[in-house]
């Protein structure tokens, strides 16, 4: 069986709320002191451009057809020859605003979009006062390997993964700006999604201080399809962790261990009531 392989690069990132421009410069730093030549796909965090600050979010946010992070996205792709996941900035489109991932190809040619279809709206957030839901999951196709694209809560919903391995992903991605205060949310859910899909996992969140009371969690992962950690950032630190992805041994786990011949055709629940 040939090899297919590639290189991956994930930045995590303390984002400076509102700043766009200080951001462009932290990303750009991070990028040439961490990322290889070599590598095939750069992926950044949720929001890295704005931060985590829903009341940014208006102020912050550009126009869908052309703008400043798009433009600065596809010079990073087109400078290192890679495809880039760019985690997602606020987008204007007919007065609606949307947190979208784009997608951009070697060339630097945006290929997709990805809105954000779960907005996180609990304990005293409430992002979809700002935000409106995306419709629909997107997958790439990134050198032959179908890749699909979440944003954070999305991965409170493994609906959308199972979406994703149906349609043949064999990489699944996360770009999030995660609360420190949920640890094992984080890493049980993005392992999880791994597992059960029998896919590589890239959990990619921010870091840094949002408010004095509110920090991202910055711990970052990369998972094979068994849930091992391939590489991971710890705590609050600011970079790259990179792994080597090997396509040809998830397909023959795949192959051999077929959990998605054994999925029933209904999982229709039989209730019943306790008689008194």
């Amino acid at each position: 069986m040939e090899e297919k392989t590639l290189n991956i690069s994930a930045i995590q990132m303390s984002a400076d709320i509102g700043n766009k421009y200080n951001n462009f410069k932290k990303i750009k730093y991070l990028v040439e002191r961490d990322v290889s030549e070599d590598v095939d796909v750069i992926i950044l965090p949720e929001v890295w451009s704005v931060g985590w600050s829903c009341s940014y979010f208006e102020r912050c946010a550009e126009p869908a057809e052309s703008n400043e992070t798009l433009e600065f996205l596809s010079g990073i792709a087109k400078e290192y020859n890679s495809y880039v996941l760019g985690g997602s900035y606020i987008e204007e489109n007919n007065g609606q605003y949307f947190n979208t991932c784009p997608a951009f190809d070697r060339n630097g040619e945006l290929i997709a979009k990805y809105s954000k279809m779960h907005l996180y709206s609990s304990y005293g957030a409430d992002e979809n006062k700002y935000i409106t839901c995306g419709k629909s999951p997107v997958m790439i196709d990134i050198d032959g390997i179908k890749t699909g694209l979440t944003i954070c809560y999305d991965i409170r919903f493994p609906e959308i993964f199972r979406a994703y391995r149906k349609a043949g992903a064999e990489l699944l991605v996360n770009m999030a700006a995660w609360g420190l205060h949920k640890p094992i949310p984080w890493e049980t859910l993005t392992r999880c999604r791994a597992i059960e899909n029998q896919a590589f996992m890239i959990a990619l969140t921010q870091s840094g201080k949002i408010t004095d009371e509110e920090w991202n969690i910055g711990h970052s992962r990369i998972f094979n399809y068994t849930g091992e950690t391939l590489a991971e950032i710890k705590e609050q630190n600011e970079g790259a962790m990179s792994a080597v992805l090997n396509f040809s041994p998830l397909r023959k786990y795949r192959s051999e261990c077929r959990i998605m011949d054994d999925i029933a055709e209904s999982y229709e629940v039989k209730y019943y009531e306790k008689v008194h």
